[in-house]
């Protein structure tokens, strides 16, 4: 499927303003791109077959550059403010012509497939690239069309991504130079001055964050998702760093996604995705051997070093940056389940990485509980994820993904709600994959092969006949024993020295847990408000 400058080729363009290019090369296999990447200077390849790439300046995404037009469309519908800024449709359209002048003499890289694993949710994609690299990108996280299958189709939404095009903030209406601009009125969405790849697959993301609730009933999760051998489902919601992609390849479970999900009203749940895009911060084999063995020809890996006089990646090298990444097709996890769709979850984790070192590394929420901490988002950005990080910083962030949140968090909450009474089997868990015996500072991260025990043995009904109490200050239900973990460490209060200072920090932090919910108070039902932490309870002894 390898087109050039076609009649065909450029009339799948046309509907995007596209009428000229050097070349059009649509829908390149993967060797092909890795190939155009080598000759272009874009890419090198690493010893296992990677193509390994740069970003450039921008090593994450800039949340403050992404925004959506305003129009009929969108005005009234729009949770506008920091997380979607406004954009005038006339700056838009003056954005978009002078990307398509700026492409008219380039080679163009055009990639179409689907987000949505199930065939009644799908969206057609059509991506216009620059950059061989990032087409390679589209083909690993995007679903990917039956060979020879008919794709002259009418994108429902498409990407035109251009990294070396700038704005002039002056003229066309940006804070600055890059931008990711959604229209949801035109169906297209521009990205230029920036080469992280993930605006693309984070852009699509909030397209389905607003289209699935309005149109067809379903929520659309950010969350990873994998399937035990019995067919029972668990899903893992989280932001970037708190082991959502980790935790959800599970040698001993099928791995249906590990980001981005849909749990519909009838036919359970279904991947956005058609790959994956992991951290690979200190990647090891023996930590992490699924995503180490996916890092072969055909792969991405990002803004990654190579140790001295070799081929081989340096994973600890965080000279670039520490939000170092792979992007990969799902298949190349032996456990992948394809088509990537499974029944309504039996299991719900809300993970979060506790800086305070405060929350329990597992705890049971009742339908007060979870609802209140789905709406919070409580977790702590990572370094790296996002520009201008360089250490963990406390956030709340609604339903684990606020940044990709279109309609007001109240929406997604009120669905999770009734996805719940619903499926009353289901299983709400926190798990804090954070700090104990101590602030970030002072006490550790919590092991990975604890939080892998501990989420076992909820999966496996181990923890169906274990005593639980609830957290004094949170009220969360914390197990008295966990298989396979020292039991001081389930209890947080246990592993600090000093424990007057941990009820002062949980203190702490129950009231910014309490002062941040303050901007949904108006709309919660007192169901919902049960589940905030008691601020004034007095402190064991």
């Amino acid at each position: 499927m390898n087109t050039t400058l076609t009649a065909n080729a450029l009339q799948r363009l046309q509907p995007l303003g596209i009428s000229q290019a050097s070349e059009v090369c649509l829908n390149l296999p993967p060797a092909a791109l890795v190939e155009s990447a080598l000759c272009r200077g874009e890419a090198v390849l690493t010893d296992t077959g990677a193509l390994m790439a740069d970003t450039g300046k921008f090593t994450g995404r800039s949340p403050k550059d992404r925004f959506v037009v305003r129009d009929e469309k969108t005005a009234s519908s729009v949770w506008w403010g920091e997380v979607n800024i406004p954009f005038e449709a006339d700056k838009f359209d003056q954005l978009h012509q002078k990307m398509v002048a700026y492409l008219a003499d380039k080679t163009l890289y055009v990639r179409e497939g689907y987000a949505g694993a199930n065939p009644d949710y799908q969206l057609k994609l059509r991506v216009v690239n620059e950059l061989a690299w990032h087409n390679l990108f589209a083909y690993n996280l995007f679903l990917r069309p039956e060979a020879g299958a008919d794709t002259t189709w009418a994108a429902d939404f498409s990407i035109i991504c251009a990294p070396g095009f700038e704005a002039d903030p002056a003229v066309d209406g940006t804070r600055q130079a890059n931008f990711a601009i959604l229209n949801f009125t035109k169906k297209l969405i521009l990205i230029g001055g920036t080469a992280y790849a993930g605006e693309m697959k984070k852009g699509i993301f909030g397209v389905l964050n607003y289209l699935l609730p309005h149109e067809q009933d379903t929520l659309p999760m950010h969350c990873s998702a994998n399937v035990g051998a019995d067919g029972e489902t668990a899903i893992f919601f989280g932001l970037s760093g708190t082991g959502k992609t980790t935790l959800s390849a599970d040698p001993n479970r099928g791995l249906i996604g590990d980001d981005e999900h849909g749990w519909t009203p009838a036919a359970g749940i279904f991947n956005f995705e058609g790959g994956c895009y992991a951290k690979v911060i200190d990647l090891s084999q023996e930590k992490e051997p699924e995503i180490w063995q996916a890092i072969r020809f055909g792969s991405i890996v990002e803004n990654t070093r190579f140790v001295p006089g070799t081929r081989t990646v340096d994973y600890a090298n965080t000279s670039v940056t520490e939000n170092t990444r792979t992007a990969y097709p799902l298949g190349y996890i032996a456990n992948a389940v394809e088509p990537s769709v499974g029944a309504a979850p039996k299991h719900i984790f809300f993970l979060t990485a506790d800086a305070f070192g405060v929350l329990p590394p597992i705890s049971k929420l009742d339908k007060s509980h979870a609802m209140y901490h789905f709406m919070s988002g409580y977790t702590a950005k990572v370094a790296g994820t996002e520009m201008d990080i360089t250490e963990p910083q406390t956030t709340f962030s609604a339903c684990f993904g606020q940044v990709f949140l279109p309609l007001h968090p109240t929406r997604y909450a009120e669905m999770l709600g009734q996805k719940m009474d619903e499926h009353p089997e289901v299983s709400v868990w926190l798990v804090n994959t954070g700090w104990t015996g101590g602030s970030y500072g002072t006490g550790s991260r919590m092991k990975l092969s604890y939080t892998r025990a501990m989420i076992t043995a909820a999966l496996t009904g181990q923890l169906n006949e274990v005593d639980f109490h609830p957290h004094p200050v949170f009220g969360v239900l914390v197990p008295a024993a966990v298989p396979g973990v020292p039991t001081h460490l389930l209890d947080p209060r246990q592993t600090w020295a000093n424990a007057a200072a941990y009820d002062a920090t949980a203190a702490d932090l129950a009231q910014k847990f309490v002062d941040n919910f303050q901007k949904y108070a108006d709309y919660a039902s007192a169901d919902i408000l049960a589940g905030a932490p008691k601020v004034a309870a007095e402190q064991p002894v």
